[in-house]
């Protein structure tokens, strides 16, 4: 019997991610002065108001006022009418010395021995599903809003009504074997301002109608016809007569952003994730130097699933790796095929080949990664995984107000650099 899977993603100007993206761009600010920096920074935001507290140990100051309104501009939060603008809203900073118990169990004289920033499980996983080795059902919630925010920046736009908060969930049909069938549902909710306003011969309900009716319109042919172009035809065809297509269902959405609601750092853990497809250890991302194995851990437990994937290992993997705190190895490591296994060996047999092709230490995997670097702030919208690995120079400013520019290498867990290896380690060449 067919099924019915959904996913959601959220835009860079919902308020949650605003706050993930303000943590990351802290991050990267202090990353890019001083490597070693450790860094748990959490933000909050409202109406016309940033709080960022949190613990930080590091050789470099960084003016976070500039870097969080640069951050806010960036999304797209320049009006007054938004109640939440970048260059008036209140910022409070709490941040303060990190806790030194914590640190005397991370920082060895021996880096390799480094131990893990905190105890707790993480989860990396991969299905062929995608040529991105993602879920098919998230990407597909990321694509949308990916595009409707390049549709809301273009200086042309044809929907010039649009604000930077926005939702997306997109519903998939499964056969028996797990294979798409079509999309059953999509549902779009985009803040846009009030460009229909009641008037003598229109009511309120009337106005309200009209907005809901051209966004709904422009949705159906402008957007959606632009991600249906991103995929290959396989995956477009999806896009059937029969699909439901849900925008603004509540009727307007004016009122969005923090001055709609309070955004905090790390709760939308599952569309940063796998969009519901995976486990979740619970830990979230942003703000978080790499010492905090509930990000470093995470990003090499995904290089590892995604890499097992497209060697032939299995169509689908998940992979679980735990740690205690001030610990170097981890207590364990994890695998499930989920029955897609193309090798013949059981999934604890695989685990036990992981381990001896990964080292699992958490200097190790910032080493391999290249995660000591201001490689984050990117991270903090439209998910951490399925993103292009990609180079790119980035410019910061110094403490001392100069600006200096750093070459990085972005989604580096995203590399399909230990798929050779895989396959002679499993007998796949």
């Amino acid at each position: 019997m067919s099924y019915l899977f959904t996913s959601e993603s959220v835009s860079e100007g919902h308020p949650d991610k605003v706050s993930d993206q303000i943590a990351d761009a802290i991050l990267d600010q202090f990353l890019a002065a001083d490597p070693d920096s450790k860094v748990a920074c959490e933000v909050l935001v409202t109406t016309g108001q940033v709080v960022l507290a949190g613990e930080v140990r590091s050789r470099t100051y960084i003016d976070v006022q500039s870097v969080a309104r640069a951050v806010i501009e960036r999304i797209g939060y320049t009006k007054s009418e938004y109640g939440f603008a970048a260059n008036s809203c209140g910022i409070f900073s709490a941040l303060h010395e990190q806790s030194a118990d914590i640190n005397r169990g991370v920082d060895r004289s021996d880096r390799s021995d480094q131990g893990a920033g905190d105890q707790g499980m993480m989860f990396g996983y991969a299905t062929n599903e995608t040529k991105n080795y993602m879920p098919l059902t998230l990407d597909l919630a990321h694509s949308l809003l990916y595009e409707l925010a390049a549709i809301r920046k273009d200086p042309a736009t044809p929907m010039p009504y649009l604000r930077p908060d926005a939702k997306s969930q997109v519903t998939i049909e499964y056969d028996n074997a797990g294979k798409p069938v079509r999309i059953d549902t999509i549902v779009i909710s985009t803040q846009h301002d009030n460009f229909v306003k009641p008037s003598n011969t229109l009511s309120e309900a009337e106005a309200d109608a009209a907005m809901r009716d051209r966004i709904h319109q422009d949705v159906a042919t402008i957007l959606l016809p632009r991600v249906k172009a991103l995929y290959k035809p396989e995956i477009a065809r999806l896009f059937d007569g029969e699909m439901k297509l849900l925008v603004n269902p509540t009727g307007k959405f004016v009122i969005g952003g923090p001055h709609g609601d309070t955004g905090v750092t790390g709760r939308k853990i599952i569309v940063d994730t796998y969009g519901g497809r995976a486990s979740h250890g619970g830990g979230a991302f942003s703000g978080k130097d790499p010492s905090k194995v509930d990000r470093s851990a995470a990003y090499a437990a995904r290089h590892i699933a995604k890499n097992m994937v497209a060697a032939g290992v299995a169509d689908e993997m998940l992979v679980q790796v735990a740690y205690a705190i001030g610990v170097a190895q981890p207590v364990s490591v994890y695998v499930n095929t989920r029955g897609t296994r193309h090798v013949p060996l059981s999934d604890g047999e695989i685990a036990l080949k992981v381990q001896e092709l990964f080292d699992m230490r958490p200097f190790a995997i910032e080493q391999r990664l290249k995660l000591r670097h201001p490689i984050y702030e990117e991270t903090a919208a439209y998910g951490h995984f399925g993103r292009d690995p990609r180079t790119e120079i980035k410019t910061f400013t110094d403490e001392h107000g100069h600006t200096f520019h750093q070459e990085v290498e972005l989604f580096t867990w995203e590399k399909l650099d230990y798929v050779d290896r895989i396959r002679t380690a499993f007998g796949l060449n």
